[in-house]
């Protein structure tokens, strides 16, 4: 079978693009793409419109099975090929875009989806969200992204040094001169331009990672990672305590703008002995993996999420969470492997329409229940060796039923083989119509 794949960021543009839209859809692919070459022939194409339907009519030709995986929103999924396309997409409100708002059809993802007939995911929230939209039969199944047998050899590797190697902006709570930042020093400055005090060194080389490492990675120009909260319930929580640190690994092009923002929060949480530490480094594979092997947790507080690479990578290492049970995550988050946060449902819009039209539901992150876990989740890394270890292994364990090969291949194959079953199927139908109609 052929398998031909696509998404809008190639690999060699991924550090110039963290942080703009569906940048995080190259990860996803880069990630699907072993296992798809377990399953048949991939080929990646870099212009759909013109390369796709070249492709599948050589495979017609051949009598070889051939489908277009798009790793793209249903939105700007190609919809008029002749090759069966199957966009592979993350989704994490309570419905699915159902108005084509801007005066754009295709807004409207039933209209794409319903003409398309079939999609992947990567949640059984997101699997129940389309079909509600869509019809019970509707043809999607939930594929997370296979990244859990790569994790293993990062979780066998030996005890990296305490002392982590960046090239990249580091900023240190505990070594900054907060009052710098406080709302009308941030009134004055210009929006373009990162106030910097004068101890900061832009390029600060090495990060001393003793202590308890509480560590979240995510873009933060996207309001879904709701990072307001997680700062100001670290500092409330672990006020007292010198050992704690927050990292946050920014994963954006151009953080300047955010930066100013996370460090005026950190400045209105009042003194604290605890450590917030701001990266914005490209860290290579060595130094990410490093970076993990120090971490203790790992801590998400979202709004809502489609799958989360970087929680699945640090869980399926063994790193235990702080994280809420829902969307996405409720998949593989609970009590045994994490410190679960408590959340709630309350009205949201679609984070790419324009209007922000209240159309849908997201979760409101439990404040109080944030500032526990923390709380507890220190006690036991300090006081409980047993619990932590049984929370790593239940991670690792976690993880492996959800987004491991042994347990995603098999499902799969066989939604790619109903898919080309029904595309032989069309095909003999329209070869006996021609016959009959010649």
């Amino acid at each position: 079978m052929i398998l031909i794949i696509y998404t809008s960021t190639s690999t060699c543009e991924l550090v110039q693009r963290l942080g703009r839209p569906e940048y995080s859809y190259r990860f996803v692919l880069n990630e699907f793409k072993p296992l798809l070459e377990q399953i048949g022939t991939v080929i990646e194409v870099t212009h759909p419109e013109l390369e796709v339907d070249a492709i599948y009519a050589d495979a017609v030709a051949r009598g070889e099975p051939c489908v277009f995986l798009c790793f793209l929103p249903p939105s700007k999924t190609p919809i008029h090929l002749a090759c069966p396309t199957v966009p592979v997409f993350a989704w994490e409100f309570e419905t699915l875009p159902d108005e084509a708002f801007n005066g754009k059809p295709r807004n409207d993802w039933r209209r794409v989806l319903g003409r398309l007939g079939a999609a992947l995911s990567h949640s059984s929230y997101t699997v129940n969200r389309t079909r509600a939209a869509l019809g019970a039969n509707f043809a999607i199944e939930s594929i997370p992204a296979p990244l859990w047998d790569r994790m293993q050899s990062v979780q066998r590797a030996v005890e990296p040094s305490r002392v982590l190697s960046v090239k990249g902006l580091v900023i240190d709570s505990t070594r900054t001169d907060l009052y710098a930042y406080r709302k009308r020093a941030l009134q004055d400055a210009s929006p373009n331009v990162l106030p910097l005090p004068s101890n900061i060194q832009e390029h600060q080389d090495h990060i001393d990672l003793d202590g308890i490492v509480y560590t979240a990675i995510f873009n933060p120009g996207d309001a879904r990672k709701n990072w307001l909260m997680m700062i100001n319930a670290f500092c409330e929580a672990l006020r007292d305590k010198p050992d704690a640190t927050l990292l946050i690994k920014l994963t954006h092009y151009d953080p300047s703008a955010i930066i100013p923002h996370m460090l005026e929060a950190i400045y209105t949480t009042g003194p604290a002995s605890c450590r917030v530490l701001l990266v914005h480094a490209y860290l290579h594979n060595q130094e990410y993996h490093a970076l993990l092997r120090n971490s203790t947790y790992t801590v998400n507080t979202s709004i809502g999420e489609g799958q989360c690479l970087p929680l699945m990578e640090y869980m399926s290492a063994g790193i235990p969470a702080i994280a809420c049970r829902h969307t996405s995550m409720m998949d593989y988050i609970n009590h045994e492997c994490a410190f679960v946060v408590d959340a709630s449902r309350e009205p949201g819009a679609w984070p790419h329409d324009q209007r922000q039209a209240i159309r849908t539901t997201r979760y409101r992150i439990h404040y109080q229940s944030l500032a526990q876990a923390y709380r507890n989740s220190y006690h036991v890394a300090k006081h409980e060796p047993d619990v932590y270890a049984a929370m790593s292994q239940s991670a690792t364990h976690s993880l492996e039923r959800y987004c491991s090969t042994q347990a995603i291949k098999p499902r799969l194959e066989k939604f790619l083989q109903s898919l080309l079953s029904e595309q032989r199927s069309t095909m003999t139908k329209r070869d006996r119509s021609a016959a009959s109609i010649s």
